[in-house]
């Protein structure tokens, strides 16, 4: 399914993790492998993702509430203080049917965290503070005529093509 696009930040357009249905399924998924409560599914998102994404409580539970109306979780039997769920046949049913759905959906998922691993490198973050760091520097030190800022935007615009063709 695709993803659909909202907010900014730092100008470009932020991705909504989750399609129309995507997170239903991944909880449901997720409590049929073995009863969760809510926490335990925030933190199981997470983790499949690497740390790319944490879903907020107030996505987590109203879809959860949802999933039991529906019947395809119920409130997984055991005297803990947290509601934890389980998989109905229902919800085990659904999975069966769509189980090609649910591997993409969950490949995509543990994807985000590979993507974020290989541009989150130490290394990248210095060397991209270092460019920015002798950029304002030089901005700050008023030696930026107009000619050295044509030249300096040429620069980067270069090694923009060159990382591009890598």
């Amino acid at each position: 399914m695709d993803e659909f696009e909202f907010g900014t930040r730092g100008g470009r357009r932020r991705r909504r993790m989750f399609g129309s249905g995507e997170l239903r399924l991944v909880l449901l998924k997720l409590v049929a492998d073995e009863p969760r409560h809510g926490y335990e599914l925030i933190k199981a998102i997470e983790e499949l993702t690497e740390g790319a994404y944490a879903p907020s409580p107030g996505t987590i539970y109203p879809t959860l509430s949802l999933l039991e109306d529906e019947g395809a979780i119920a409130q997984a039997a055991g005297d803990e203080t947290r509601k934890a769920y389980e998989a109905t046949d229902a919800g085990r049913t659904e999975l069966e049917e769509r189980a090609d759905e649910v591997d993409a959906l969950f490949e995509r998922l543990s994807g985000h965290g590979e993507h974020r691993r290989a541009f989150a490198t130490p290394e990248m973050f210095r060397a991209l503070g270092n460019l920015a760091g002798v950029l304002k520097n030089r901005a700050r030190s008023g030696k930026l005529d107009e000619q050295t800022m044509r030249e300096i935007v040429d620069l980067v615009d270069e090694l923009a093509k060159k990382i591009e063709r890598l």
